[in-house]
């Protein structure tokens, strides 16, 4: 017959470890192969215990939390410039567009000065208009004598001469505004093109033979 004093249950042997004396519990040992203890005998643990390092994992985090700086920061500089880029091209459209609204008053002031009517109070206010729209960034082009381009001229005559090694401007009707590199108005003009001359030489007498 057995007794309940006899019954042996199963029995798991923890990792802490009891000192006989004081019967204080102290920590594992790190890397200790665990023992459990069955009937029939003791088995080892499939586990290990690995002791964990603070300072790498601390480094970690903090290698973590700099490369998400450090995209935050760039991204906010592309940000800043994205929005800086696109301030200056509202500012320059905006001045594009007055400039070109006033192309026709400089024409007015052109021609005024051509024919010396520029004198006096009106001059001077002319003058003042002028440099604030070339303060701006606008700028004339077109002069005779330049080679043509279509991109920036538009012929409205066209002539030849012996006296151009190629297309040439050799008048200018209206003259042509551009803002920064944006061509506002081509320049009217007229254009001479090359043409061989026509003078021959004589062909000289026939010897009579005297």
């Amino acid at each position: 017959m057995t007794h309940p004093q006899d019954e042996q249950p199963d029995l798991v042997n923890d990792h802490h470890r009891v000192a006989p004396e004081t019967d204080e519990v102290s920590e594992p040992v790190h890397g200790e192969v665990l023992e459990v203890e069955f009937e029939g005998g003791k088995h080892a643990a499939p586990e290990i215990l690995f002791e964990e390092d603070p300072a790498a994992e601390f480094k970690a985090q903090l290698d973590e939390r700099t490369a998400d700086l450090q995209r935050l920061t760039a991204e906010y500089a592309n940000y800043r410039k994205r929005v800086e880029r696109d301030r200056e091209l509202v500012i320059n459209n905006a001045k594009a567009q007055v400039a070109g609204e006033l192309l026709a008053v400089l024409d007015d002031v052109e021609r005024a000065a051509a024919h010396g009517d520029l004198t006096g109070a009106f001059k001077a206010v002319a003058d003042k208009l002028v440099g604030a729209l070339q303060h701006t960034g606008l700028e004339a082009f077109g002069h005779d004598g330049e080679p043509f381009d279509p991109s920036v001229h538009e012929a409205v005559q066209h002539g030849t001469s012996p006296d151009v090694a190629g297309p040439t401007v050799s008048a200018v009707l209206r003259r042509g505004y551009r803002f920064g590199d944006r061509v506002l108005r081509p320049a009217l003009v007229a254009v001479t093109d090359f043409e061989a001359s026509d003078v021959s030489v004589p062909d000289q007498a026939p010897d009579s033979g005297n």
